[in-house]
Formats: structure tokens, sequence, C-alpha cells
């Protein structure tokens, strides 16, 4: 698919409207950019997450071709594509960003402190210093927590749950992104109390992934644990795919991980997230500072298991991982 039909596909098809129609209605053409961190052109659930915005800003009033215009990029997990993109859509001068993953903030705020920038999914703004804080962001910044890096924890912790014989466990991250540093830097400290040696597994180096995972799965015991991020994001598919290979039982942050085949999820509901994404944009279209909208944190974390996963892995999920599932596949 060709970039060009991605863009229209997420932004919906422009209405056609005459100049003269639109002078007749008094509307101002505004200016939205779009970046996101990860994803490839054709991948479904991005075009769904975007749609769910499109939905929102439609709701709230905003149909491109109307009184809006979209310019949306995707960087694919690329550092050097997020940049690229970055600098383009800022030279567009939007009145407001939309941007999702934590490369694709870092490299934004890196190149404007005054176009204002709304994020989902993005862990730990704080430590990551995109704001000052989760009640006053305080720059050009604001959106939606993904999660704090804490919650990493809480990956492994499942890990042991669904699997307790578990005392390996890969650590798949990107080094090269502050939020990479901070889930991997969580999941090392509960590590020890869990009896669990944790060794990390550095995505910037694709060759060497399926290398590295497939020797470490020789030994038994071992578990696999897929940390948030643009390149584990696109790469979701074959990580299930892997985990499944190597039989390794797996934890992701997204439930489509699990919908993919990965043993089991545990995080935010993505397509909530831009669906509520819109408001804070149409506020700040509007007139409001983002420097005044609180960032908001998660409604809900959502658990996810692949029962038929689980079976083929040899393992009995606890009835107490069970009951508080919010998806089970069969």
């Amino acid at each position: 698919m060709r970039r060009r039909d991605f863009i229209k596909s997420i932004v919906g098809a422009a209405t056609a409207w005459p100049l003269a129609a639109r002078a007749e209605q008094g509307e101002r053409m505004r200016r939205i950019g779009v970046l996101s961190s990860g994803g490839a052109v054709d991948d479904s659930d991005v075009k769904a997450f975007w749609a769910a915005f499109r939905q929102g800003l439609e709701q709230l009033g905003w149909t491109e071709g109307r009184n809006v215009q979209i310019d949306a990029r995707l960087g694919q997990g690329d550092a050097d594509l997020a940049r690229k993109y970055a600098a383009e859509l800022v030279a567009l001068t939007p009145d407001v960003i939309l941007t999702s993953g934590s490369g694709a903030v870092e490299q934004l705020i890196k190149t404007t402190r005054t176009v204002p920038i709304v994020f989902v999914v993005v862990p730990d703004p704080v430590g990551s210093g995109f704001v000052d804080s989760l009640s006053q962001p305080g720059g050009n910044a604001t959106g939606f927590l993904q999660f704090e890096y804490s919650l990493s924890g809480k990956w492994l912790e499942l890990l042991k749950q669904i699997a307790p014989s578990v005392t390996r466990a890969a650590v798949l991250w990107d080094p090269s992104v502050i939020a990479g540093i901070g889930q991997f830097a969580v999941i090392q400290s509960v590590a020890p109390s869990l009896g669990v040696d944790v060794r990390p597994v550095n995505l910037k180096v694709p060759s060497e992934v399926e290398r590295t995972v497939s020797a470490f799965a020789r030994p038994p015991n071992g578990g696999l644990i897929v940390t948030a991020g643009g390149i584990t994001f696109r790469e979701r598919e074959s990580i299930a795919a892997l985990s499944a290979r190597q039989r390794l039982p797996a934890v992701a942050p997204w439930r489509f991980f699990v919908r993919d085949g990965g043993l089991m999820s545990y995080g935010v509901d993505f397509a909530d997230q831009f669906r509520r994404a819109a408001g804070y944009v149409d506020r700040i279209l509007k007139g409001e500072n983002p420097a005044d909208l609180p960032v908001q944190a998660p409604n809900k974390y959502e658990l996810a298991i692949n029962l038929k996963t689980a079976k083929a892995l040899g393992l009995t999920v606890p009835p107490s991982l069970l009951s508080r599932a919010d998806e089970i596949i069969e």
C-alpha cells in the first residue's frame, strides 16, 4: 500500500467542499500533524487507532476537508525516520501535532518547543522529560500516559504466575530510547525477589534477535518479556511467532499480541487513548494551552490470555488469573 493511500485511510477521504461554500460557513481551515513511532503503512491495528481518533474528532465537529487538514507520517519504529518526519511536520506549521510513542514525542520536543503536542501511549512522560509533572505539564506537550515504568515489573510478576517454573527471562528492549531503558531497569530491579535472572535482548540489531532468543531458549525454564516501543510494536507478530517456535511463555503490553498467538498481555486500550486524544486536540484548537492540560492516566489496564497458547506450552492458567482477565482467547 502506498503511503498516500494509507494517509487517506486513517484520516478519511477529503470532503469536496467548494471554496464558496466554505466561505459561507465562515470556518477557518485548521491543520493537525500526526506522527506515529511504530507500525507499518498497511498495519490494520494502526488504521484502527487512527480511525478512533478521526471518529473522536468528527464527534467534536472536526471534519477533514471542511474545517481541518491532517498531515500524517509513520516512523515505523525507525528513529531516523521519526526525526525526519518530526522536522517535516513542524515545517508545515500545524496548529497541533498528535503523536504516539516515546520515540516520536522525543523527536518532536527536540524539534519544537512552541507547536502544541498531544501524545498517546507514552510510558512515564515525567521520567522521560517530556513534561514537568502530570498535573502541570508546563511546556508544549501533554497527553495520555501509557504507564509509569513501575508497571514493567508487573509483566514479570504475571509471567511467574502463569509459568511458575520460569527462572530466566529474555527481555526484548530498545536501549536507544529513554522508555526502553526505564522499562528494563524496573524489570531488572524486581527480578531477584521473584527468583528470575533477566537477560536483555537488543532489538536494534534485528539479525541477532532470533539467534539470541533461540540460544536463550535451549536451556529449560525460560520466558520472554516484550517491552513497549516502536520496534516491538512493529514486530509484534514475528515476536509472537518466535515465542511459539521456541516454546517460550511470553508477556507483552498489548492485547493484540495475544490475538496474534502470544501467551499474555497487560496494558492499556490503545484505541481508547486515541479517541480521548481527540478531546485534547479539540481544546487546543479552541485556544487552550497544553501546559495547563493535565496528563491523563489510563482508566484501567487490561489483562488478556491466550488459552490455546497456554495449552500448547503445557501450562495450566491459575483460576485467579482467569477471573481477572478482560479477554480470554480459546
